[in-house]
């Protein structure tokens, strides 16, 4: 499946919505989309801020569906210090793309469904390693600490830690 750069950027908008939408996942949660659930979260203001200067929220908002591994504010606060303003300047929207779109999976990829993955191929066209250990669900190291949370366009899985694509 190709995707071009636009949906790309609106895979990763999604995705950090729907990080957004996981505080407030509940039975209505499906009635929002990715973007509309991960706001209402209250945990993922830095996500929401993150695809808003990316351009992804209208993306996120679209039919979908996706999977979006959202970090918390915490998972971003974890990120050296000064990281994240830079990837916030306007001259640092590819790499800051880059980043979110690998936070997104096409496809509605529940906990059950991820648990039997290896890997899974993001958005942004690379790789993530995914490992069970007992009960814990890992993607590339981080914890996955809250899994489907169900939105119009696809589900959220929360994680402890932001992501980061490999190098080209």
């Amino acid at each position: 499946m190709k995707f071009g750069i636009a949906f790309v950027s609106a895979l990763a908008a999604v995705a950090m919505v729907t990080g957004l939408t996981l505080g407030s996942a509940g039975s209505r949660a499906a009635d929002k989309d990715i973007v509309e659930t991960a706001v209402s979260a209250g945990q993922f203001k830095t996500l929401a801020s993150a695809l808003t200067e990316a351009e992804l929220v209208a993306t996120l908002k679209g039919d979908g569906p996706f999977t979006v591994f959202a970090p918390t504010d915490e998972a971003f606060a974890k990120l050296p210090e000064g990281t994240l303003d830079n990837l916030l300047k306007p001259e640092n929207k590819d790499q800051l793309v880059a980043i979110l779109t690998y936070h997104v999976v096409p496809g509605k990829v529940m906990a059950a469904d991820v648990t039997k993955l290896k890997e899974a191929k993001t958005v942004n066209g690379k790789m993530v390693d995914i490992e069970v250990k007992g009960d814990e669900v890992m993607v590339n190291g981080a914890k996955v600490t809250s899994a489907d949370i169900v939105a119009s366009n696809g589900v959220i899985h929360v994680i402890d830690t932001v992501i980061l694509p490999p190098k080209s």
